[in-house]
């Protein structure tokens, strides 16, 4: 028995944030019916594809049902009702009023299923002056004052090479949110109403800079001690083009990491001048390859570690170690690593299902007139 066993979710989102919290409720047991435009999820056809399924799809929609409505056909609300009474939870993606335009906007279902766990995703919320704002990733991470911390040598802001604010600031917190109205639910018998809005929820991520502002300044982009003004806490490159990262913050790391790589006794105080410790390190790491350095490390505590490329981390022995992409998801006639989701193994379907094809769930659906 899985611990969301019993759960009906109907999923109204799209592309990565909604699609993701579903597909962790999915794997803890929850049964999710993904509603889909006529065509589907604009997901299924981007690339990169593999036998004719777009990847991406595949790897966030696993293990769902899927029915395709035109929401915006006068009957389409009335047919969706039935499943409303039976759901538990309702995820929905869109701008803030759509859903209420459709006729399935909260304070409606609510009257239907007054236990109903209603969330809505969007970037900055339900409420506020820029609610319909249109947006993606990067805005909602310039907005938040991420995009300003990752400035180059030369001060050009650099793009995460992930979508942090779908996935950090909406999926994460719509799925702890989603639980914990869920647990009200159950003690009460009256749902809720969630607002998660995916800008809000990056300023947690960006904790130093709500710490300095109590000091009257904001963070200086590539200068704090964990953007790179310690010599403890930077990127380092070695003799074959390949980088180190280095993160050794507390003195015991620190002290031994130097003795290793031999750095003058002048420059361990890093304190006295962080930038000419910094200097001392990168000439001698540059001395050598990366493979001489990582023996060098071998089995010492100094919280350095090669920048692998993303073929070597799935690689890596430790992670296949741990099952962490075991699973295979079947993708049409092919196959392909799961996408691994944050549910401890324990809870989780041991066996990832396809994603589903478009409408294939359409028994579910009340029949339109005639």
């Amino acid at each position: 028995m899985q611990p969301l066993d019993g759960i009906r979710v109907l999923d109204f989102s799209t592309l990565v944030p909604g699609p993701l919290a579903t597909l962790i409720l999915a794997e803890a047991g929850a049964e999710v019916l993904k509603i889909e435009r006529p065509g589907g999820d604009p997901l299924r056809q981007y690339a990169p594809r593999l036998d004719g399924v777009g990847l991406s799809f595949a790897l966030l929609n696993r293990g769902k049902r899927s029915l395709e409505i035109d929401l915006k056909l006068p009957d389409a609300s009335a047919r969706l009702l039935p499943l409303v009474r039976e759901a538990q939870v309702l995820v929905e993606q869109f701008r803030p009023g759509v859903m209420d335009r459709l006729g399935l906007g909260y304070e409606r279902l609510r009257a239907i299923n007054p236990a109903l766990v209603y969330c809505s995703v969007s970037g900055y919320g339900q409420v506020g002056p820029r609610r319909n704002e249109a947006a993606h990733d990067i805005n909602y991470q310039s907005d938040a004052g991420i995009l300003d911390a990752t400035r180059d040598g030369v001060g050009q802001p650099q793009i995460a090479p992930t979508l942090t604010a779908d996935f950090a600031g909406g999926a994460y917190p719509a799925v702890i949110n989603v639980l914990l109205a869920l647990r009200v639910a159950e003690r009460t018998g009256e749902g809720t109403h969630l607002d998660i809005a995916m800008t809000d929820h990056l300023f947690t991520f960006a904790y130093e800079a709500l710490a300095l502002s109590a000091l009257g300044r904001a963070p200086k982009p590539g200068a704090e001690r964990l953007t790179g003004g310690s010599a403890r806490y930077r990127i380092y490159g070695t003799a074959d083009g390949r980088f180190l990262a280095l993160g050794a913050l507390e003195d015991r790391f620190w002290l031994r990491f130097c003795t290793l790589i031999g750095l003058s006794p002048a420059l361990v105080d890093d304190r006295a001048d962080a930038a000419a410790s910094a200097d001392g390190v990168a000439a001698i790491l540059r001395s050598r390859d990366s493979g001489f350095w990582l023996q060098r490390f071998a089995g010492e505590d100094v919280c350095c570690t090669l920048v692998r490329s993303a073929p070597e981390a799935l690689a890596d022995e430790h992670f296949q170690a741990r099952g962490l992409f075991g699973h295979r998801l079947p993708v049409g006639s092919a196959e392909c690593v799961a996408l691994p989701v944050p549910v401890a193994s324990q809870f989780r379907d041991p066996q990832p299902r396809p994603s589903p094809v478009l409408g294939e769930a359409r028994a579910l659906l009340e029949p339109g007139p005639g």
